[in-house]
Formats: structure tokens, sequence, C-alpha cells
């Protein structure tokens, strides 16, 4: 085993002390931190959802905010404001809790649409421009956004546009019997982050998201990943499908994740397992779909159907 892929089996260790049962979840989740992405995990409350964004942070030697997302938050709580210094006759400004390594936009669908878009700059620029002027963000720089199901009272749909920034979706769901039982041995009512430990430094982070973006990925599987997308634009179900952002999404989780299984090359496989994860919120199904549950049962059957369909390179 690798110096890089030991490091990254300790930080899997360290979230999994708190995270039980998740393992899946949990290597999405460093999936999307190496490919220099962002995540976005919907579920109903209670499932660790902001447990696990605390986790990663806490795993991190890297600076950390949580913005809790509500009905009368305004853009400028998220970016910051220039303010008029009167001693000086001059506007300074005053950067807001974006400028981290790590953001926590809890429950992100309770704020307005044009709060949500207050990070789009960032997400897919790593920049923010206030009254004209562009200000970088720290690096490394992840969001981690959770939301709670649309059905919810209280919430506001995610713009596509939003959704297609996130490279990953994905939902924890209820933990096995076996799981929650260990959750109530072990965990008291507020959980205590306080015995992890840092495992990855910033720097660490940014030199191993440049070893996964050197990942080799052979000519036929970017054929097959443009054979999915194409799948999802002519499938009769689906008003909209991917996009060419959500195809380079899908080679760059791929190749994040062939670095997290201490490879320096893809294979099919790390494809096929994170089609769903990188695809499922950028699809758009008819108007027939108009119940949210449904709506995500029918997108997740129709991506199974695809890739079933769609021969694998050899």
């Amino acid at each position: 085993m690798s110096e890089v892929a030991a490091k990254l089996g300790r930080l899997q260790a360290n979230l999994e002390q708190v995270i039980i049962g998740k393992t899946e979840a949990i290597r999405l989740t460093l999936t999307a931190l190496l490919a220099q992405g962002h995540l976005l995990i919907e579920d109903i409350p209670g499932v660790g959802k902001t447990t696990l964004a605390r986790a990663l942070a806490r795993s991190l030697d890297c600076p950390f905010q949580r913005i809790q997302f509500t009905s009368d938050l305004l853009p400028s709580d998220i970016l910051g404001t220039a303010v008029f210094l009167q001693s000086r006759s001059e506007f300074e400004f005053r950067p807001g809790p974006v400028f981290t390594s790590i953001l926590l936009a809890d429950e992100i669908n309770r704020t307005t649409p044009r709060t949500q878009s207050a990070l789009l700059e960032a997400m897919n620029e790593r920049q923010v421009t206030i009254e004209g002027r562009t200000y970088p963000l720290p690096q490394p720089f992840l969001v981690v956004a959770t939301q709670n199901p649309l059905e919810h009272h209280g919430t506001f749909p995610l713009p596509d546009s939003q959704l297609d920034r996130f490279l990953i979706s994905l939902q924890l769901g209820y933990p096995e019997r076996e799981q929650e039982l260990e959750i109530l041995r072990r965990r008291s009512f507020l959980p205590s982050l306080d015995h992890l430990q840092p495992v990855l430094t910033a720097a660490e982070i940014v030199a191993y998201q440049e070893l996964a973006d050197q990942v080799r990925v052979d000519a036929s599987l970017l054929e097959y990943t443009l054979a999915l997308s194409e799948a999802t634009r002519r499938h009769p179900r689906l008003h909209l499908g991917v996009s060419p952002r959500g195809a380079l999404a899908l080679k760059q989780a791929a190749k994040a994740h062939a670095l997290l299984c201490d490879r320096d090359y893809c294979i099919p496989d790390d494809f096929k397992r994170l089609a769903l994860p990188v695809f499922s919120h950028r699809l758009l199904p008819g108007p027939q779909d108009d119940d949210p549950e449904r709506r995500r049962m029918n997108v997740s059957q129709i991506l199974e159907d695809i890739l079933d369909t769609v021969p694998i390179p050899r």
C-alpha cells in the first residue's frame, strides 16, 4: 500500500468512528474531496448529514465554517460585504464565511433561490466578486451542503444551475438494525467529535488532488462516459439529460476514486459505480413524475437501466 493510500485509509477510519455503517457514503465524500468537487447530502433530519460534514472538517487541518441557511439569509451573509470607513474615506471588504476551506451549507434549501445562487461563482471558479473586485478563495475549497427532502415544509428547490455545481449527491438513509444498536451503545444525544484528530493538512489535500488529476483514463473509457451521457439525453422519460459538465464530473470523480483505490489508472468499474451519485441530481424527469420521492426512484431506475444497456469497454 502506498503512503497516499495509507493516509486516505486513516482519514476514512477517522470518519467511520463517527458515521457508523456508512462506508460507501464516506468513500463518496472522500471522492468529492479528491476530485475538487462539492458534495450534496439529501435526507431526512437525524440520520447524520451534519455530523458527517463536521467529522470531515475535524479530520482535516483546514479552516472550517458552518452556515445555517434560513429563509431570511442574504447573499452578503455568505459572501461578505464592503463597509465604508469614514476615517479613511474608503470601502473595506469584510469577508464572509465562504472564505474557508471546508464550508458546511446546512439545510441549504431552507433559503431562497437568490441566496442559494450566491454560491455559484464560489463553487465553480473558487473566487468571489464583490463590488467589481474579485477575491480568490483558499485552497482546498469544498462545499458540503445538506438539504431536507423537498416535500418538507419551508424548503425551496435548488436551481438546476446550482445542482449542476455539485459533483456528487448522496443519501445516508436509515442505518441497519445492528448499526443503529451500535450507535445507541456508543453515542450520546449530542455526538462529540473532540476525540477526532486531523489526519491531512491543507497542503497534503492539494497535493492529493493534483495526483488524482494525473490518473490515467483510457480513450475507451471516455467513449463510455459519452455513451452514458448521450443515453440520458435520448431517454424518453427524461426531460433533461446530462450536460458536458456532468460528463466531465464523472471523469473527474472516477479519477479520484481510482486514487482512493490506490491506482494511477481508471477501470470501467470506477465509472459504473459513480454514475448514479454523479448523474442522478443532474437529470430532470418528465412531467409525469411530479412526486419528489417517485422522481428520485424513477431517476435511479432509469440510470440503472442505462448502465445495464450501454456496453462496458473491454
